[in-house]
């Protein structure tokens, strides 16, 4: 069960909002580097958007679903 990078996000804000897109639809997700990113500023430090590799095609398709409807 490896981890995958699904999106780095340089806004805290819009990774919480894509993690929790994700599990609406079921999809399992973590943030890393989130609290990196609160200490030096996101803009500096990205935040990572990670799914089990094989929730990879299905969290991508269900963003972009998402990405859509916005």
């Amino acid at each position: 069960m490896a981890l995958v990078t699904l999106a780095t996000l340089f806004d805290p804000i819009e990774a919480e909002v894509m993690r929790s897109a994700l599990a609406a639809g079921g999809i399992e997700s973590i943030l890393f580097d989130n609290n990196i990113a609160s200490l030096i500023g996101s803009g500096l430090s990205g935040v990572r958007l990670m799914v089990l590799d094989e929730d990879a095609a299905a969290a991508r398709a269900l963003l972009g679903e998402a990405a859509t409807r916005g």
